[in-house]
């Protein structure tokens, strides 16, 4: 496949690097920006390609317009506009998915899916971080006030506009968490009291499926907002997570039996597309499959950067929920059966031991500790396969010791996490 052999390329060089000797610690190099989906990119495609990407690009702009207009036209001319909702730290737990069905049916229950339907964007998704126990007014916006990021070129993170980012995001378990607690709370409420609801869910499943790309995978936010945003976004699970709620509606399952035939159909194919493209971005040293990125671009499927201290990188964290996701296959095919044990045993060959990443009086360090471990590097060079670490200056050292104390403090540089992943493999791997 052309896509995966160009996710190749970035690896050739990668077993001559494994060979070279610990080093002292150091600035590696600077990180260096994402590059958004643009109709000029799109026109370096094969003819043949070219045409479904040009499409996406002109459905995305016509989307983000659309909604525009559908927040201006909430409110009549001259009127006060709200204040923009309340910022909080993860939305996640006023909506839970792990309460036994009856709460659902209840008036708490209720009244949070209420809410969650009145911050739905026109195209169907949702923002993110913010109280779901609390109706959106109208003409409130759909995102939360972004006026104190920092406007600074050399950020990249820094919203094209501040008053429109994450209008519609997978970010930080934005919208597939929505939609499940919606289809938990219709699935108690069979009559037309659920209508709303099962319709918010159906107009999620729309939105899903208009926001993933030609290849299968999801940008981070949808209509597309540009930079890193546009990239393939595995980091927060996002392509597994839409795939997964797509998997259970193309199945009746987890309450969403109620989708129509047609969108049940169409919720299969992208699923498999889903699949398709996950083991297309996965990195690759010649025949040998290792594990995945945080973040691809978008049609080259190759690795790329995020914010100022996440490099191009393969990504433990990443790789760990994309072998639980694929392990989920009830009929893994061979090549979904080499990508597991290919990412397994990348895990498996960087676990670190007799380390610990612990606050010090020197804020968090990787110290010495006999007997601790595994842990993992949040983020390994594509060159070296060694660890790197980033900073708020774009800079990439290969010592999370060297980096400000406040990233070290803000980040999680080293993780135990892999280790479910090799645990489950154990079970998956016994059944076969």
């Amino acid at each position: 496949m052309r896509h995966a052999l160009a996710a190749s390329v970035l690896t050739l060089v990668l077993a001559a690097g494994l060979a070279v000797g610990a080093a002292q610690a150091e600035v590696i190099r600077a990180n260096t920006p994402a590059v958004g989906l643009t109709i000029d990119r799109i026109g370096a495609l094969p003819d043949a390609e070219r045409g479904a990407w040009a499409d996406y690009l002109a459905r995305s702009q016509a989307q983000h317009l659309a909604d525009r207009a559908a927040l201006a036209a909430e409110l009549p001319a001259g009127a006060t506009l709200p204040p923009p909702p309340l910022a909080i730290r993860g939305n996640s737990s006023h909506m839970p998915l792990d309460r036994p069905a009856a709460w659902y049916g209840t008036a708490e229950a209720r009244a949070v899916a209420d809410a969650i339907v009145t911050f739905q964007t026109p195209a169907g998704g949702w923002s993110k971080n913010q109280d779901r126990s609390i109706a959106r007014l109208p003409g409130q916006r759909f995102s939360n006030d972004a006026e104190t990021m920092e406007q600074n070129p050399a950020n990249f993170d820094a919203p094209a506009d501040r008053f429109w980012t994450f209008v519609g995001t997978l970010d930080n378990n934005a919208t597939w968490t929505e939609m499940r607690y919606l289809a938990k709370v219709a699935a108690q409420t069979p009559g037309r009291q659920g209508d709303a609801w099962r319709a918010s869910v159906i107009k999620g499943v729309h939105y899903l499926l208009n926001a993933q790309y030609p290849n299968g995978g999801w940008p981070q936010i949808w209509p597309l907002e540009g930079g890193f945003h546009d990239s393939i976004t595995f980091n927060d699970n996002a392509v597994a997570e839409a795939a997964m709620v797509l998997r259970d509606v193309s199945k009746g399952a987890e309450g969403f039996d109620f989708v129509p035939a047609e969108l049940k159909a169409r919720a299969g194919e992208a699923t498999k597309k889903a699949i398709d493209v996950t083991l297309a971005a996965q990195v690759k040293q010649g025949d040998r499959l290792l594990g995945w990125p945080q973040q691809v671009e978008p049609m080259r499927l190759v690795p790329t950067s995020a914010r100022n201290y996440e490099p191009r990188s393969i990504a433990s964290g990443e790789t760990t929920d994309i072998l639980i996701f694929l392990m989920g296959e009830p009929d893994p095919s061979p090549e979904v059966q080499a990508a597991i044990r290919g990412g397994v045993a990348w895990l498996e060959a960087n676990r670190t031991y007799d380390k610990s990443f612990e606050m010090t009086d020197d804020g968090r360090k990787l110290i010495d500790k006999p007997g601790a471990g595994p842990i993992w590097s949040r983020n390994y060079d594509l060159v070296t396969g060694r660890p790197i670490f980033g900073d708020k200056d774009q800079t990439i050292h290969d010592d999370v010791n060297g980096i400000s104390v406040g990233r070290r403090n803000g980040y999680s540089w080293w993780l135990a996490q892999p280790q479910t992943a090799l645990d489950a493999y154990a079970a998956w791997s016994a059944a076969r």
